[in-house]
């Protein structure tokens, strides 16, 4: 009976635990989500259907990313400053300044360029560069990938040296970046892939053992709440869109987040989750590159060759093509 109880306690508190930013985010870019939209509208975000890459017939509001950014920070901000939950002491003690400072001049220049983009589209030429500057400053202030997995079964994993580790970390974190932005081509794709793959990395850092995990786990399960918030407004058909603002940090904090979850927990197995859960985006963005430098063509120029093109291509309905995809 005790140990009954004992359980009971440790799921409640668990569950506290992780409902709170859950819900915290999600009601928060819920209804930031409509003021996105105007705030679209008055800066003139908005995407207008001009190729036949645009599956959508009507203008829609771009920046909705801005609903997702507000909704996981107030998460965040309640979550470690007002609720703070236990085992965070730790992590808290061993944050590095240099660390935190690096991945935040990061995401801001990655959200600024969001932003910008949105409004004015700018060329890969001008996104590319920025992009790297941005990982290569996370990179530099120290959050880089130390291991190379060489057995899952056993779970055996190798150091890399300090040259291949700069730059597998940077072209990991501009890789991701663009991956969700690539795949965001059918109402509710990118933003819900996007939470799936947050949701599955939840799962897995509370399935970790060290305590420091639990912050990760609230970091996912923030995301993840941010993104249930704003779908309801990107489902098709869509009201407003991820836009770049959006797609860009959501590809941004993942790839960093997996990066320094990976280091806390010593062991690159986490990394291999965040390839697997984030596979799609992944490979459909290498199957671009590939494509387009066969075809000869910039990497930065759109095609209809990706995945939810050919679904639809098929004759399958943008909805249940999004449902596939899922």
């Amino acid at each position: 009976m005790l140990l009954q109880i004992d359980i009971y306690e440790v799921l409640k508190k668990m569950l506290i635990e992780y409902i709170i930013p859950f819900a915290v985010a999600l009601i928060v870019s819920f209804f930031s989500s409509p003021i996105a939209k105007k705030i679209a509208v008055r800066l003139n975000a908005i995407d207008v259907p001009k190729d036949e890459r645009r599956l959508h017939t009507k203008p829609v509001a771009l920046m909705g990313g801005v609903a997702v950014i507000i909704g996981f920070a107030v998460s965040l901000l309640y979550t470690f400053l007002v609720y703070r939950p236990d085992n965070t002491s730790s992590w808290f003690s061993s944050l590095s300044p240099m660390k935190t400072a690096g991945f935040l001049i990061g995401l801001v220049m990655v959200i600024i360029m969001g932003v910008i983009d949105d409004i004015h589209p700018l060329t890969s030429k001008v996104k590319f560069p920025i992009q790297f500057i941005a990982a290569s400053i996370v990179v530099l202030s120290g959050t880089k990938i130390k291991f190379i997995t060489v057995s899952i079964s056993d779970i055996r994993y190798v150091p890399v040296g300090e040259v291949l580790s700069i730059i597998l970390s940077i072209f990991w974190i501009a890789g991701i970046t663009n991956a969700i932005n690539l795949i965001d081509g059918l109402d509710g794709l990118a933003a819900g892939v996007s939470g799936i793959a947050a949701l599955s990395l939840f799962v897995v850092s509370v399935m970790m053992t060290p305590d420091i995990h639990i912050v990760f786990a609230i970091l996912y399960v923030a995301l993840a709440g941010a993104i249930m918030g704003f779908l309801p407004y990107n489902f098709n058909p869509a009201k407003i869109f991820l836009g770049s603002t959006g797609a860009y940090f959501l590809g941004f904090v993942f790839s960093v987040i997996s990066i320094e979850g990976a280091t806390k927990a010593y062991t690159a197995l986490t990394m291999i989750v965040s390839l697997v859960a984030l596979g799609f985006p992944i490979f459909d963005t290498l199957f671009a590159i590939i494509r387009r430098v066969l075809n000869r063509k910039p990497i930065g120029e759109g095609d209809r060759g990706h995945i939810h093109h050919r679904l639809i291509d098929m004759g399958i309905s943008p909805k249940f093509s999004v449902i596939i995809l899922y």
